[in-house]
């Protein structure tokens, strides 16, 4: 045991200030929560103790939380400068978040579909591709499986709910695409992650049948807002 912890501390950054101690020294902040896993309740209950703890958490912890979460897929977000857009805690969030649905211009839902805490979730490009248009199959996108919720929508058929993200959207041919046709954020929607202005997708008429193949959703039943830091959410109406 004394070994592991030797070799454990060596992978540890340097206490910057070297004056603190306790729950803010950052080395003993991520020894406790690796021995927990990462547990999401327990950062988010500790995040809120002090500002401190709050800003060492958006900092460094978050980060960490993810890196453990989809290692692969973080590395690869981060390929090309090493942080994320819109931060570590909307990227957390968006990992941990099943955001729900409700009804908007293009989206005909009876009710607000609360959003909950999702345990587990796939992401994958192969389901980020299905939402590209085929003149940006070059951009990184990350979307999740459809999250099933009962009977929202009229009709009665379920609705599901995805999320995702875009590596280096700043960069992407997706933004590029969007400014070039001068697409207007949508009034009254922001990005459930990071709360930052949104496009709709739909409306911009960016969305693929392929989108709608990968859901298992009639086409013209989908409809995804994308926002200015490059997170991705929407709802679809599922084929019985």
């Amino acid at each position: 045991m004394e070994l592991q912890v030797q070799t454990d501390s060596r992978r540890l950054p340097e206490n910057d200030s070297g004056s603190e101690s306790g729950l803010l020294d950052e080395r003993v902040l991520l020894l406790v929560f690796r021995s927990i896993n990462w547990n999401p309740q327990t950062l988010c209950a500790a995040a809120c103790v002090s500002r401190k703890l709050d800003a060492v958490a958006k900092r460094m912890l978050w980060r960490e939380l993810c890196a453990a979460r989809a290692p692969r897929m973080v590395a690869e977000l981060t390929r090309s400068s090493g942080r994320v857009a819109g931060g570590w805690l909307a990227l957390a969030k968006l990992f941990l978040f099943c955001c729900g649905a409700r009804p908007s211009r293009h989206f005909d839902a009876e009710a607000v579909t609360p959003g909950h805490f999702a345990e587990a979730t796939r992401f994958s490009k192969t389901s980020g591709r299905s939402f590209l248009a085929r003149h940006c199959w070059g951009d990184l996108l990350y979307v999740s499986d459809p999250c099933e919720h009962g009977a929202a929508s009229s009709g009665g058929n379920d609705v599901g709910v995805y999320r995702g993200v875009f590596g280096s959207f700043a960069n992407s041919r997706t933004r590029q695409w969007i400014l070039s046709r001068r697409v207007g954020l949508e009034a009254g929607v922001n990005c459930p992650y990071c709360r930052a202005s949104v496009w709709s997708m739909t409306e911009a008429r960016f969305v693929p049948r392929s989108a709608s193949r990968r859901l298992g959703s009639h086409h013209g039943s989908v409809e995804y807002f994308v926002c200015v830091n490059g997170h991705l959410h929407g709802s679809s109406v599922q084929r019985r």
